[in-house]
């Protein structure tokens, strides 16, 4: 299932993934992988500066994670540009959900935070 947002010419686009190799009940541990994609659909080069998640986690509550860039890298997304990049989120319950911002910064040094759309974290058994 695949999730998205766009703001200002950016558009975020979540697919998660459940991982049961990775996961153990017993602790318990979920373990979920999610690829995320950012096209520049605007007309002006964005580079990504700062990331702000918000974490649901029926298990253990929420928390909050902040940072520069994404993996490590902060990229500049020409307009028509993609950046694509795969992370994880361990929980300790069965669900729950991510969501956020990423903060831009155009080529005059204005910023803006594009939505890192809701997308739901779940143990699918099969």
């Amino acid at each position: 299932m695949f999730f998205y947002a766009i703001t200002e010419g950016i558009r975020v686009t979540a697919q998660p993934f459940f991982l049961p190799d990775h996961s153990d009940p017993q602790e318990p541990r979920y373990v979920f992988a999610y690829q995320i994609r950012i096209e520049n659909v605007g007309t002006e080069p964005a580079q990504l500066r700062w990331r702000h998640w918000y974490i649901h986690d029926e298990g253990a509550g929420d928390s909050e994670v902040e940072g520069e860039g994404v993996i490590g890298e902060q990229p500049l997304i020409p307009s028509g540009g993609v950046h694509e990049y795969q992370s994880f989120c361990v929980l300790k319950g069965q669900r729950g959900h991510m969501e956020g911002y990423y903060e831009f910064e155009r080529p005059g040094g204005a910023t803006f935070r594009a939505t890192i759309p809701r997308f739901l974290l779940q143990v699918y058994e099969g």
